[in-house]
């Protein structure tokens, strides 16, 4: 998104020689507000090519992109392949353009989870091993990158999230209506989301998050809970059903403005996405993570993020010291809202042509 936006101001600049960016979208997000809202609300080129993947099992999903990701490849013959975080379709593109000698641009390189029964742990140390470029949010994911043995080809740029926060917050706060339709007060709600893997396929871990966010939930402070598609799958066929009277409120997945608008007011944010504990960083929100680890450790070592997993006692005691007071943080780790930029001048340095 942000690189795409660089790449357009690059462009307008009259001196400088045009760059031709093609966009592939491989459809493993499908969902309207999981995919085709970002194209529509923030301004992003539709994509040239759409492989309509789908659902389906992490092998599955991978094995269908990489000869539909190889025939764009082929056809097009790019100077570069930039991926982006640690999707199934990261994966793929880095294996692809590797095999056919494009040089890969890995964004968001380096993080660790160190836990490889996360698929994308597994995704993201993969593709790092063969890109080019590693382009590193914190100086955390460059030394992750060392203990490796990865040194050639690494830049700390900064973090493409935090230029886009930087970016749309203030257009998320002046164009978002979310929560007059939904009736909210600001800071008179908690915000939750719940949709890795490890936590919807475990119905003890799934039973356990959700009573705890019940047994915090209150008429002055509800809980709202944009469900991902996996988690009401998840929800419905472990029986899992919230009483009646809870102060939980499920709602459809949301538009990134919608969503960011909802962060920035929050009283607390709760979640398992790695996305959004920055965010909630960058806002200044405190965040229980619903996770036994976490890539972002700056937000945890500053005292805004409380690693608390999926055990209620755990979750309930997470949200008890959230609840204290904590110094002011500075997003300083995350770079200064340049990466996009950053990340643009290197892939046109590293370049033939440049």
């Amino acid at each position: 998104m942000m690189v795409s936006r660089a790449i357009r101001h690059h462009n307008r600049q009259k001196s400088r020689p045009r760059l031709i960016e093609i966009l592939v979208h491989t459809g493993q997000h499908y969902d309207y507000e999981m995919s085709q809202v970002f194209f529509d609300k923030m301004k992003i080129p539709a994509p040239r090519y759409q492989l309509g993947v789908g659902s389906g099992t992490h092998g599955q999903m991978t094995g269908r992109m990489l000869p539909r990701i190889e025939k764009v490849m082929l056809k097009e013959r790019p100077d570069w392949v930039i991926v982006y975080g640690d999707t199934n379709s990261t994966l793929a593109g880095a294996i692809v353009a590797a095999k056919l000698r494009i040089p890969v641009a890995h964004v968001e390189s380096g993080l660790r989870s160190y836990n490889r029964r996360m698929p994308e742990e597994i995704n993201r140390v993969l593709t790092d091993r063969i890109s080019d470029i590693l382009f590193c949010p914190t100086e955390t994911a460059v030394g992750n990158l060392a203990k490796e043995g990865i040194s050639d080809g690494v830049y700390k740029v900064g973090d493409v999230m935090y230029d886009a926060f930087l970016t749309y917050k203030k257009i998320a706060a002046q164009k978002s209506k979310i929560l007059q339709d939904l009736q909210l007060r600001p800071y008179g709600y908690y915000l939750a989301t719940v949709h890795r893997q490890e936590n919807t396929d475990d119905p003890e871990r799934l039973l356990r998050i959700f009573s705890a966010l019940e047994e915090l939930a209150s008429e002055d402070c509800p809980f709202v809970i944009p469900l991902h598609p996996r988690t009401r799958g998840a929800l419905k066929s472990r029986g899992i059903d919230l009483k009646k009277e809870s102060c939980v409120r499920l709602i459809l997945p949301l538009s990134y403005l919608d969503m960011m608008a909802l962060e920035l007011q929050a009283a607390m944010i709760f979640t398992d996405s790695g996305g959004m504990q920055k965010e909630a960083f960058f806002a200044r929100i405190p965040c229980i993570t619903l996770r036994d680890e976490t890539e972002w450790v700056e937000t945890v070592e500053a005292g805004w993020n409380f690693l608390a997993g999926a055990d209620k006692k755990s979750i309930l005691l997470a949200f008890a010291k959230a609840n204290k007071p904590r110094q002011p943080a500075s997003s300083g780790q995350f770079g200064g809202g340049e990466a996009s930029r950053l990340i643009l001048e290197a892939i046109i340095a590293a370049s033939p042509l440049s």
